[in-house]
């Protein structure tokens, strides 16, 4: 089945595909807004608004990155969550509902009072609606991107299913614009007194229009008849451990090809705004204008490297990136180091092609890994959990060892390091380029029909 081409399932609606696509990168864009704002929020504000003051400027920031944390862990239960009823009931109506919730959460972060108000009530408050923050976002990722995934093409859905990928770096420059305006216009007081709330107020304009957007699409044929089909299939259970259980390869695989690829996004697009800031000495506006520059060209990106995937094949285009992602820890940092506007826009720029080579081809990737009665489930399942101990920690580890050995050669190998683990995951993953999600559907039916046989001699 694997790494078998079949006939792409023309004719294509391109004109209904695109619609798919912009619903999905619309509740995409105004999420990770959202969740991104509280990353860069977490250097430049929270440190200094909702915790005590600190003898370190470093011992702030950590204990700011440990309720970024927060949301990396909801994420996995969220995905789990969202992926059984989506499994069960369809995505369109749960990809709704996150939106709805994230955008709650981030406005009333807007909302909190601060350390010097309530005292340790602030951060716990701030934990709080991090936590449904993560949730709703751990739902939404497996949801958007295989709307478009099963509407797509096979022999073009690495290319179709970037795009929700893209809208990520699209959220990300929304925030920086939104970050750099009142940071421009305000002055520093101003902005740590009340200017940084209204970039989490602006969150709830978004999200309707986004939500306007999900309500104009349908979920795919392929679902609608994977659903009737799971009926007959006694053993189906929509969940997590049904998916753990049928397909622990796929599991596994798509969290080692998740690992360096999560711990590379956010050291650079977290943890080098505190390197930039703390190290560098760099002025907040200039390291929001490198920030929007390098947002802007990940977004042209990805696509790209999604069409490549669907021209040579998933594997080799995601080994580039690991291996190349290896590599960038060791001069990325000199050369932020120099100080020059060119030179760490070129640094920040290189990583995050790097990590386009193995962000763009994930949904398509691991869309091809499930069958579509678990496949929410399992998507989610790879994806987010791999982020609690990824990219959750990455920011924090970074933060501490440049701490300790005021160096950044150790978060180089730190980087190296988790390099290696996805190496080992594409060696051992199945190329899937153009295959057929009817085709894995039928195995998984065909597999479980023998398993509902075996049950009823064993009954018997």
């Amino acid at each position: 089945m694997a790494g078998v081409a079949h006939p792409a399932n023309e004719p294509t609606d391109h004109r209904g595909l695109r619609r798919v696509v912009a619903a999905s990168m619309a509740g995409t864009v105004v999420e990770w807004y959202e969740f991104f704002l509280y990353g860069t929020a977490a250097t430049l504000v929270f440190s200094k608004v909702f915790f005590a003051e600190s003898t370190s400027e470093l011992d702030a920031i950590i204990a700011a990155f440990v309720t970024y944390a927060v949301g990396f862990v909801a994420r996995p239960l969220g995905g789990v969550v969202f992926g059984h009823f989506g499994d069960k009931f369809g995505r369109k109506k749960l990809l709704q509902f996150s939106l709805l919730l994230v955008g709650t959460a981030t406005f009333l972060m807007g909302c909190l009072p601060t350390f010097a108000q309530v005292g340790y009530w602030a951060p716990t408050m701030l934990v709080v609606l991090r936590f449904v923050q993560g949730f709703a976002v751990g739902g939404e990722w497996g949801g958007a991107v295989l709307l478009v995934a099963e509407h797509s093409p096979d022999r073009a859905r690495g290319f179709w299913a970037s795009w929700p990928q893209a809208g990520v770096p699209a959220g990300n420059l929304l925030a920086t614009i939104v970050l750099l305006v009142l940071t421009t216009t305000l002055s520093d007081a101003a902005f740590l007194s009340w200017g940084w709330r209204i970039a989490f107020w602006l969150s709830a304009a978004i999200v309707l229009v986004g939500y306007y957007i999900r309500t104009k699409v349908t979920d795919a044929p392929i679902f609608v008849r994977a659903q009737r089909e799971a009926e007959e299939v006694r053993s189906s259970s929509f969940s997590a451990i049904e998916v753990i259980k049928r397909y622990p390869r796929g599991v596994l695989t798509a969290m080692g090809l998740r690992f360096a690829e999560n711990v590379m996004y956010y050291l650079v697009v977290t943890f080098s705004i505190t390197y930039l800031k703390v190290v560098v000495h760099a002025d907040t506006a200039h390291i929001l204008w490198w920030m929007l520059a390098a947002h802007a060209v990940h977004f042209a990106v990805i696509p790209l490297v999604g069409r490549l995937s669907d021209t040579v094949g998933r594997r080799p285009v995601y080994m580039v990136g690991a291996l190349t992602t290896a590599t960038w820890g060791f001069f990325a940092f000199p050369m932020m180091d120099t100080g020059d506007n060119a030179i760490i826009i070129a640094a920040i720029v290189i990583g995050l092609v790097f990590h386009a080579l193995m962000y763009s081809g994930q949904p398509a990737i691991m869309a091809e890994m499930f069958p579509t009665r678990m496949r929410y489930s399992g998507v989610s399942l790879g994806y987010q959990v791999t982020s609690i101990v990824a990219g959750s920690l990455a920011p924090i580890i970074a933060t501490s060892l440049l701490d300790r050995f005021d160096s950044s050669v150790p978060i180089a190998i730190y980087l190296a390091a988790a390099s290696v683990i996805t190496v080992v995951a594409v060696v051992v993953a199945r190329e899937t380029r153009g295959i057929s999600l009817e085709s894995v559907d039928a195995a998984d039916l065909a597999t479980a029909g023998a398993a509902e046989n075996t049950a009823r001699r064993v009954e018997a």
